[in-house]
């Protein structure tokens, strides 16, 4: 078993404490946080063991979970990844492309794995589908929480719209070629709204809305392609495929047939594909820990997490102009 330690014991950082102790794949060693009264509780309560300082928890670990703020996530890795430590960092990588390229540059220098948290990648309605993901040509999605001061921090680009900016980049195999945007602040001094249209050199558009003033929350991602059409429902964890394929000659009476202006003939089949549930956070943990095991590519690489990064931020770009 690796061991572990968490940097930061915020709402997502106790959910991460609670699933490293289920783990058989990792032994948690304990946590740091800088609010001693926060950490005094949390001890506590779950009897986790909390460091006294950064540096004494990164040194009697394997790993470091770093699920801290995002300004603090650069320093955090740095400090770890110089101690040749694994690290986990919580999505977005950094605040900064800059700061993204030189915790890659270190990881390679010091020969140490990285993962990034884009947790929506191991939604197990996405992982039903996925494979019948295949080149899609337009894809629209909408990701719309209701208000939660937590996050106001950041644009919504960076605290929402990035997850699907990142689950977008891993089933589109082409190179970003132009992105338009726009976003309205309301409540926070960041957009709190926003639309981006990102169009890619294989021809394939993304539309992509995301917004934290919404009155219902939504997670939805449509793909379609050539004869199909795939929607993920991220929030219900539920996957639907529609295919197309060339009509029988003699349709059954239950077979659904369309007919373009030109005669040809398609038949429509609903797909539902078996869904396994699963939690998604303890996944992506512990795919990290069989990658450092076994020495193999991690699901969500650091290279993989900045290139969302610099999509979102050039998205955020188009909001200044």
């Amino acid at each position: 078993m690796l061991k572990i330690g968490v940097l930061g014991a915020g709402h997502l950082g106790k959910i991460h404490l609670r699933l490293l102790q289920q783990s058989d794949k990792y032994e948690l060693v304990g946590f740091y946080d800088p609010n001693q009264e926060n950490a005094d509780k949390i001890s506590k309560e779950f009897g986790y063991e909390h460091f006294s300082t950064i540096a004494s928890l990164i040194h009697a670990v394997d790993v470091i979970d770093i699920v801290t703020p995002t300004l603090s996530h650069y320093k955090c890795a740095k400090v770890a990844i110089k101690s040749g430590k694994h690290v986990f960092i919580e999505k977005p990588i950094s605040n900064t492309i800059e700061e993204a390229d030189e915790i890659i540059a270190l990881a390679k220098e010091y020969n140490v794995k990285g993962q990034v948290g884009h947790v929506e990648r191991f939604n197990p309605g996405f992982i039903a589908s996925k494979d019948m993901i295949d080149k899609p040509m337009f894809i629209e999605t909408h990701r719309l929480a209701e208000f939660n001061p937590r996050g106001t921090d950041v644009p919504v680009v960076l605290d929402l719209m990035i997850h699907d900016i990142d689950v977008i980049l891993s089933v589109v195999k082409s190179k970003v070629k132009n992105i338009s945007a726009s976003g309205v602040s309301v409540i926070s001094d960041t957009p709190d709204i926003a639309n981006a249209r990102i169009e890619f050199e294989n021809g394939c558009v993304a539309n992509l809305t995301a917004s934290r003033i919404s009155m219902k929350n939504m997670r939805k991602t449509r793909f379609f392609q050539k004869d199909a059409y795939i929607s993920v429902d991220f929030l219900e964890k539920k996957c639907e495929v529609v295919k197309m394929k060339d009509a029988p000659e003699v349709p059954g009476d239950f077979d659904m047939i369309l007919q373009n202006a030109e005669g040809v003939k398609k038949q429509i089949y609903f797909s539902n594909p078996e869904v396994e549930q699963n939690n998604a956070i303890l996944d992506e943990l512990e795919t990290f820990a069989d990658a450092i095991t076994n020495n193999t590519t991690p699901v969500v690489t650091l290279e993989q997490a900045t290139d969302a990064l610099k999509v979102a931020y050039q998205i955020i770009d188009c909001f200044k102009k």
